[in-house]
């Protein structure tokens, strides 16, 4: 005899709205006693209980958005709110795009770096440096290679006087286990001289 289970699946209305999709409380999610009322050009309405604000909401065919919970007491806005998200959404995104991020790029050396490499190195330092990136010289040792740490300072000595016409030191050099390093940041002041 076979086992048969019946799943039931419930399609979701046209009306709700799914969880967390926005960040702002609508109409009937604003559960102040009292709230500050402004329309969608900016004019006061007062301070009015939801349901006030709700029924001229309504009335003007438009939502009930909560845009400073934080206030006292809370600031509304009668707005549509598909065009107040739509406006919001590209707000966020024109500061995302405009906002500038810095990253640290890496360089690693041998403490016996041949001059070619180093000057190759340094090429890529420049630009990172160029594009607005921090830049972090490493000197790597293995084993007993160690004891010899004066030839890394001298190699990361070389490296900041190669990069001290636009860059300035963000961390002095300094030694990180079997790693001496030193970062370099762009230096803005610099840069407009130039």
């Amino acid at each position: 005899m076979r086992n048969i289970y019946f799943i039931h699946f419930t399609p979701p209305t046209r009306f709700q709205r799914p969880e967390k999709a926005h960040k702002q409380r609508i109409n009937e999610e604003i559960n102040a006693p009292q709230i500050r009322v402004i329309d969608d050009e900016g004019k006061a309405l007062g301070i009015m209980t939801p349901r006030e604000a709700l029924k001229i909401a309504y009335e003007r065919e438009q939502d009930l958005v909560e845009i400073a919970p934080q206030a006292k007491p809370p600031v509304c806005k009668i707005v549509d709110y598909g065009k107040f998200s739509y406006e919001l959404h590209k707000k966020e995104k024109h500061q995302r795009k405009h906002q500038q991020q810095q990253q640290m790029k890496e360089l690693r050396f041998k403490w016996r770096t041949d001059t070619h490499d180093f000057n190759f190195k340094v090429r890529h330092a420049r630009n990172f440096i160029d594009d607005g990136h921090k830049v972090k010289a490493t000197v790597m040792f293995r084993g007993r290679e160690i004891i010899h740490q004066e030839f890394g300072v001298e190699l990361l000595k070389r490296f900041v006087a190669a990069l001290e016409d636009i860059a300035k030191i963000d961390q002095a050099i300094k030694t990180e286990g079997k790693f001496l390093s030193v970062i370099m940041t762009p230096d803005k002041t610099k840069k407009k001289e130039k």
